[in-house]
């Protein structure tokens, strides 16, 4: 069960980070500016929601036209290699039709920019049952409402993983993007973007920085990119995960429906403080140990943004 706020609060109030804090904003301690972590040991999807977290419900885009979104896809679970830890796990699925595919994506609230992320999640190149083949994406990223065609207040950062490549590529990689604005339809992106010509099967530490007109991208402590300029994000946006298909190159129909699975094990934010992965994973460290399970102290967007969980 999640420590109570105030008990949260009280841990909060003496923690110190040895970070390098972002020039702009002056010396701060991670509870003044903001903290998120979450390490998903609820009982049930009633004290997910309670956590601050959307499961999306709304059809629309990303994957397959047609597919149903809903909490069905979502469960928490034992984890077999960490005896009393919890796991958030995503499940999704298709036939190769669209009435057929179920896919998940899971929203926090809309209020983040500047600082630290990272998430320790599993990604699996093989389904849990069916046939392997069809072009699914593993996903962390964080997201702004896309309002309409090339809007130029759009903003994203994005760990895509494609264990059975997609997108033009049948390539196992993992993409690292950040985006400036799309054109979904016909599709005209303007973005950065990274590939990782590597099987990512298993458990990994993905992380994000977002300070002074750069954003970097790490993997399992080990920086992959570095983007900046027109594609540094510009408004509050949503922490999402999600598991989806691309509409293009489903197998063909079956009776059997392909199920893969993606694991969350935690994700953390810190706000406005540049953290090392060293750093992250100390933090993380402290506060298991300190028995925190759960803690939200980063305010919300001035005026509150809604996160509509559908993008």
């Amino acid at each position: 069960m999640p420590i109570s706020l105030r008990a949260a609060l009280r841990w909060a109030s003496g923690l110190t980070l040895a970070v390098a804090t972002l020039a702009s904003a002056g010396p701060r301690t991670a509870a003044s500016a903001g903290l998120l972590f979450d390490d998903f040991s609820y009982a049930d999807l009633a004290e997910l929601t309670a956590g601050g977290w959307t499961p999306r419900s709304k059809a629309g885009h990303p994957g397959v036209p047609g597919a149903l979104w809903s909490a069905e896809q979502f469960s928490l679970v034992a984890d077999p290699l960490q005896p009393g830890n919890r796991l958030l796990r995503m499940t999704a699925q298709t036939d190769g039709t669209g009435p057929g595919t179920r896919q998940a994506q899971l929203c926090h609230a809309r209020k983040y920019l500047e600082g630290t992320y990272a998430a320790r999640v599993r990604f699996n190149d093989k389904p849990l049952r069916g046939l392997d083949g069809d072009p699914v994406i593993q996903t962390f990223y964080v997201v702004s409402p896309l309002k309409h065609d090339f809007d130029p207040n759009f903003s994203e950062l994005d760990f895509e993983y494609l264990p059975n490549g997609g997108w033009g590529s049948d390539k196992t990689r993992l993409y690292g993007i950040t985006w400036q604005t799309v054109q979904l339809d016909p599709w005209q992106a303007y973005n950065q973007s990274h590939e990782e010509m590597v099987s990512l099967d298993g458990w990994h530490v993905l992380m994000m920085q977002i300070a002074d007109g750069k954003t970097r991208l790490y993997l399992d402590g080990r920086l992959l990119a570095q983007h900046g300029g027109r594609n540094y994000p510009v408004v509050p946006m949503s922490i999402n995960f999600n598991l989806w298909f691309s509409p293009g190159g489903l197998l063909e129909k079956s009776e059997e429906a392909r199920v893969y699975q993606e694991d969350v094990d935690w994700v953390f934010h810190a706000r406005k403080q540049v953290l090392s992965p060293k750093q992250v994973m100390a933090e993380v460290k402290r506060l298991r140990a300190g028995g925190v399970k759960h803690i939200d102290t980063v305010p919300p967007a001035n005026p509150a943004l809604p996160s509509l969980c559908d993008f």
